[in-house]
C-alpha cells in the first residue's frame, strides 16, 4: 500500500437519539479504532473525526416519545455517547455534534456552492400530509409495506429487510407513525441534488478502486445498474439545519444530505480548538497528500460511497474516500438485535461490569468483516478467560514475577544470545511486520490474532527455556531468558495496544517506564529496548477470570428480551388493529410440517423453556420451547405437534432450536397445536 503523507479517518456519526450497543461498536467505531492507534505508534500524520448526528426525523421521533425537545434528546444522549465511547477506549481526535453553528454554516455553504453550480433543481412533488397531527410526513414518519419484499413497518426513506431506498408514495397502506391514520396526498416542494449527473464520474472512480472490499463495491454497481437519480435534499421539518434560501425559510436540509459534513466541521472545529483554524485544509483540500478512510456499517454504504463522493466532487476541491471499509452485522446470540425489545448488550451496561478491552478483543477476532458475525456470551468468556487470562495475562505475570522473586525487581542482564533467543525476537519482528500489513488492509480479525500470537511464541519461549531449573544450574543462562521475557513484554505492550489499549498502559505501568507511551513506536517491537538494571513495578494480574454465573445471567437476561414475543396475529386482531394480508405464494413459504415429540426436558436455569426432541419423518431435531410454566415435559412425550420445519436456527440459552412449535394463547393459557386424530409425522400441513 502507498505510503501517503496525511490519514483522515472517520466513523459514521452515531444517531442522538439512543445509547450505543455492541453491534454499533463492532461496526464503525472498534475497527477505526484500531487502526487510527496503530496509525499514531507509525507516526504517521492522522486524525481521527467523529461526532453525534443530531438532526432529522429519529429525533424528532424520540422527542414526541419522550415528552422532551428535541434539544433536550440531543443534549443528554451527545453526553451519553460520549462518556461511552471514552470508557470503550475511542480516542478521536474531536468528537462534535451537527447542531453546533460551524457544522451548519459549513452545510449551508455545501447547499449554497452545489446550488449556484446548478446541481440543485426545485421540484414540485406530491407529498404525504397527515390531516390529524396538520402536518406534512417527513419520510421516517410513514410505515407501510415494502413495495420490494412485502415487508410491513418499513419506512417511507427505506426497508430494512431488504435494504431498498424508496419514496413514502411507494410504500403499500401508509400509515402516519404519530396517530396511526392515512394520510392524504398534498403538493409541496423541495430541492433536489442531480446525483444522476455524477454516474460516469462516480462510476469510473469506483472501478478504479480495486482494493476496496468486495461488499461495497458489488453495492455500489447494483446501484449504477439501476441508474442514480436525483434525491431530494429538503425536508419540511422544524429540526434541522435551515435552508439558506428565502423561498425555503420553513425547511431545513435532509439529514442524509448534511450529516457527512459533519467530518468537514469536526475537523473544522478540531483546528479551532487547537489554535490554528486553518488546519483542516491540509486534510481536506489536499487531495494528493491525504488518505480520506470512512469506517461505516454496510447500511451506510450508499451514503459514503456515492452521494457524498458525489457531493465532494460537486463542491470541488475536496480529497475523495480512498476506501470505505464497511462492516456486515452484529448478530447477538443468534438473533439479530431488537432495540425495541431490548434485545441488546448495551455498551454503557456491559463496562459497569467487565473489562473494556475483553470486549475490544472478543469483537476485533471476530469481526463482520466479509459477512455477519455473532457475538456470544460464552465466546466472550472462552476468549477472556483461555486467551486473554491464560495466554497474555499468564506470560506477563509469570514473566514479572519471575524478576521479582530472584532478580530483585530489575530486569536481568543478557549474555551471549542463543538460537532461541534470536527466533523470539524475529517472530516479535515478523508478527509486527504481519500485524501492520493486516491493519493497513482494515483485516482486523487476523491482526488480532497475529497479535495474540506473539504472547502464545513468549509462553512456549519461558517453557521451552525452563528458568525455575537454568536459575540454579545456568544462572546466566536464565538472566538472559528473563531478559528477553521483559523485552517481549515491552514489545507486547506496544503491538496490543491498538486492540488492548486499557491494558497496554497497565503494562506501561508495570514496566514502570520513564517516558509517555505516545513516545512508544510501532519500531521498537523485536528490538531490545529496556536496559539490565531497569527496575519493574510489582506486577498485578491482568485479566481476572469470568466464573460461569457471571456468565449465565447475561444470557438469561437476553432471552427473557428474546422470549417477550409481540402479540400474535388474532391478538392484533382483538385489538382492532387492522390485519396485514398475504397471497397464497407467501403462506407457500412457510413449511409447516407434523413432529412426534420424543423426549423433553427442562434446561438448567431457565424458568420458561424445555427443550424437546422430535421426529419429523426423515430426521430428528431439537426445539427449545418457552412453554415450561405451561406443560411438564413428561405430558409432552408421544404428542404430535406442529411445527415451522424452515425456519431458521437460533441459539437459546446455548441450546440450538431448529424450529418453532405452534401454539394459541387462551386467556392465561397455552395451548399447543395437536392433530385430532394419529398422523405419521413429517406431513406437511396446507
Amino acid at each position: 500500500m502507498a505510503n501517503h503523507e496525511k490519514y483522515l479517518v472517520t466513523s459514521a456519526l452515531p444517531y442522538a437519539n439512543g445509547p450505543i450497543h455492541l453491534g454499533h461498536l463492532a461496526g464503525a467505531y472498534l475497527p477505526a479504532d484500531i487502526f487510527v492507534r496503530y496509525c499514531r505508534l507509525k507516526k504517521r500524520d492522522v486524525i481521527y473525526m467523529c461526532g453525534t448526528d443530531e438532526h432529522g426525523v429519529p429525533i424528532t421521533i424520540t422527542a414526541e416519545k419522550e415528552g422532551k425537545t428535541p434539544q433536550q434528546v440531543v443534549d443528554y444522549y451527545y453526553q451519553d455517547i460520549k462518556e461511552t465511547f471514552r470508557r470503550v477506549g475511542m480516542s478521536f481526535d474531536n468528537f462534535s455534534r451537527t447542531s453546533r453553528p460551524i457544522h451548519h454554516q459549513t452545510a449551508q455553504d455545501f447547499f449554497l456552492t452545489l446550488y449556484k453550480k446548478g446541481y440543485m433543481e426545485k421540484r414540485t412533488i406530491q407529498q404525504f400530509y397527515c390531516e390529524t397531527d396538520r402536518m406534512f410526513l417527513a419520510d421516517r414518519y410513514i410505515e407501510g409495506i415494502c413495495p420490494y419484499c412485502g415487508e410491513p413497518g418499513a419506512r417511507g426513506d427505506q426497508c430494512e429487510k431488504c435494504g431498498k431506498w424508496l419514496e413514502p408514495t411507494q410504500l403499500i397502506e401508509p400509515r402516519c407513525k404519530i396517530c396511526g391514520s392515512k394520510p392524504v396526498i398534498r403538493e409541496t416542494f423541495h430541492y433536489f441534488f442531480k446525483l444522476n449527473e455524477f454516474q460516469p464520474r462516480l462510476e469510473a472512480w469506483i472501478n478504479s478502486k480495486t482494493h476496496w472490499r468486495e461488499n461495497v463495491i458489488n453495492f455500489c454497481k447494483n446501484w449504477f445498474r439501476e441508474g442514480l437519480e436525483p434525491r431530494a435534499v429538503t425536508r419540511d421539518l422544524q429540526w434541522g439545519v435551515p435552508v439558506p434560501l428565502e423561498e425555503a425559510r420553513e425547511k431545513v436540509l435532509y439529514v442524509w444530505f448534511e450529516a457527512p459534513i459533519g467530518y468537514i466541521s469536526a475537523t473544522k472545529e478540531w483546528a479551532e480548538q487547537i489554535g490554528q483554524p486553518d488546519r483542516w485544509k491540509d486534510y481536506w483540500l489536499d487531495a494528493e497528500n491525504t488518505r480520506l478512510i470512512h469506517f461505516i456499517g454496510k447500511d451506510n454504504i450508499v451514503f459514503h460511497a456515492i452521494i457524498f463522493p458525489a457531493m465532494l466532487m460537486g463542491y470541488g476541491g475536496y480529497v475523495l474516500p480512498d476506501n470505505v471499509p464497511a462492516n456486515e452485522f452484529l448478530n447477538l446470540e443468534g438473533n439479530k438485535f431488537s432495540t425495541s425489545r431490548g434485545y441488546a448488550v448495551w455498551l454503557k451496561d456491559y463496562l459497569d461490569k467487565f473489562d473494556p478491552d475483553s470486549l475490544r478483543y472478543t469483537l476485533a477476532i471476530n469481526m463482520p468483516e466479509t459477512r455477519d458475525a455473532d457475538f456470544s456470551w460464552r465466546e466472550f468468556q472462552a476468549r477472556h478467560n483461555n486467551e486473554l487470562a491464560d495466554i497474555l495475562g499468564n506470560f506477563v505475570n509469570r514473566t514479572l514475577r519471575f524478576v521479582h522473586s530472584y532478580f530483585e525487581g530489575k530486569v536481568p542482564p543478557a549474555g551471549p544470545l542463543s538460537e532461541a533467543d534470536q527466533q523470539l525476537q524475529q517472530t516479535a519482528r515478523e508478527l509486527a511486520e504481519l500485524v501492520g500489513d493486516m491493519l493497513d488492509q482494515f483485516r482486523f480479525k487476523e491482526a488480532t490474532r497475529l497479535f495474540m500470537d506473539l504472547a502464545r511464541a513468549a509462553n512456549k519461549y519461558f517453557n521451552d527455556q525452563e528458568p525455575w531449573r537454568t536459575r540454579k544450574s545456568d544462572p546466566e543462562r536464565c538472566a538472559t531468558t528473563l531478559n528477553l521475557c521483559c523485552q517481549t513484554t515491552y514489545w507486547l505492550s506496544i503491538l496490543m495496544e491498538p486492540f488492548l489499549p486499557f491494558t497496554s498502559q497497565k503494562l506501561w505501568t508495570m514496566l514502570n517506564m520513564d517516558r509517555p507511551f505516545a513516545q512508544a513506536r510501532w519500531e521498537e517491537i523485536g528490538q531490545a529496548t529496556l536496559p539490565a538494571g531497569h527496575v519493574l513495578d510489582k506486577p498485578s494480574i491482568l485479566f481476572q477470570k469470568i466464573p460461569d454465573e457471571v456468565i449465565e445471567r447475561e444470557i438469561d437476561r437476553l432471552h427473557q428480551a428474546l422470549s417477550s414475543e409481540q402479540p400474535p396475529p388474532a391478538a392484533a386482531q382483538e385489538a382492532g388493529q387492522e390485519q396485514t394480508l398475504i397471497d397464497i405464494d407467501t403462506f407457500r413459504q412457510i413449511d409447516l410440517r407434523t413432529a412426534r415429540v420424543l423426549a423433553a426436558e427442562a434446561i438448567p436455569g431457565a424458568r420458561k423453556l424445555l427443550k424437546l426432541t422430535i421426529d419429523l419423518g426423515t430426521e430428528k431435531r431439537q426445539l427449545v420451547a418457552g412453554i415450561a410454566q405451561h406443560y411438564q415435559p413428561e405430558q409432552l412425550v408421544g404428542k404430535t405437534i406442529v411445527v415451522v420445519a424452515n425456519l431458521k436456527p437460533a441459539t437459546i440459552r446455548g441450546v440450538e432450536s431448529q424450529g418453532m412449535l405452534l401454539a394459541v394463547q387462551d386467556e392465561d393459557r397455552l395451548v399447543l397445536l395437536t392433530t385430532d386424530a394419529p398422523v405419521a409425522p413429517g406431513k406437511r400441513v396446507s
